[in-house]
């Protein structure tokens, strides 16, 4: 048995070739602990194939997922200063900024593209978890600000795609300020007239779920997203209290009023299509009226 373990193996090894395997070739569902071959797993965009679970997602992902045939054309945002504070921490702000952009491939936490969603123009910004937990400081103020200015120059509608855990703590006062201009940016595409939609995503927390991502002419959330301002756990030492079962999450949120749908991310392009189609009606029909 030694061998053919020892002789035989190796030298067949050898006349046939020995592959490499991936190690990345399965995923491990976080919710029903199933494996998933990742060609499945890209095919149904993240969604587990099992039990419906959804993975979190980049910004470049969404940005893909949402366009027709997955064609955009992305925008380059305003520079925002890198580090107003010079803080630290462990770390100091710039390195952290710097390992964040080099494990990334992203200059901050968002992403702002165009082109078309069911044939309607379209502006969307993809705020990016994966940047630094898509905490929101001046970089994604600026890139809000210029998602909004790009669909009132475009005639187009503005969405926005949101996965934060709150406000940038390095950057102090300049990040609490990016919920006041991001408010008034999308007050500017309402006053124009066009559709601003918010897709909340898992998660969607502290001053990104107190400024723009709750002002959408339409909320639409995905199946179990985490959305609230300050966590359950301080919540409930606050008003002494348990909690609901399933308290801040999609569905709860939905029954409750205070978001108006949730969607599949499988059908969430097809959905976004159909209600730009009732928001903006086609040309055609605005010149016959």
């Amino acid at each position: 048995m030694s061998w053919l373990t020892d002789v035989v193996r190796p030298k067949i090894r050898t006349l046939l070739g020995q592959r490499e395997v991936p190690d990345n070739l399965w995923r491990q569902c976080p919710a029903c602990q199933q494996m998933i071959f990742h060609r499945d797993l890209e095919r149904n965009l993240k969604v587990c194939t099992h039990c419906g679970h959804h993975m979190r997602a980049t910004a470049i992902e969404r940005l893909g997922w949402t366009f027709d045939e997955g064609a955009f054309t992305r925008i380059e945002l305003p520079k925002a200063p890198a580090d107003p504070l010079k803080f630290r921490d462990q770390k100091r702000y710039v390195d952290r900024l710097r390992e964040a952009r080099e494990k990334t491939g992203m200059e901050d936490a968002i992403a702002v593209a165009h082109g078309a969603i069911g044939g309607h123009r379209s502006v969307v910004a993809a705020m990016a978890f994966e940047f630094m937990g898509g905490s929101m400081g001046a970089a994604v103020g600026e890139g809000i600000v210029a998602a909004a200015q790009l669909a009132v120059l475009q005639d187009a509608a503005l969405i926005i795609f949101t996965a934060s855990g709150g406000a940038r703590m390095q950057e102090g006062a300049v990040s609490l300020m990016q919920m006041p201009r991001t408010t008034i940016a999308t007050r500017m595409v309402k006053e124009a007239g066009l559709p601003f939609i918010t897709v909340l995503t898992d998660p969607t927390t502290g001053g990104v779920t107190a400024s723009f991502a709750m002002l959408g002419d339409l909320q639409i959330a995905e199946p179990g997203a985490l959305i609230g301002f300050a966590g359950a756990r301080v919540i409930e030492q606050t008003v002494r209290e348990t909690l609901p079962e399933g308290f801040q999450r999609a569905e709860y949120l939905h029954e409750h009023g205070i978001i108006d749908m949730v969607v599949k991310r499988t059908d969430l392009r097809e959905t976004l299509g159909r209600v730009l189609g009732l928001l903006r009606p086609p040309v055609a029909v605005e010149q016959a009226a």
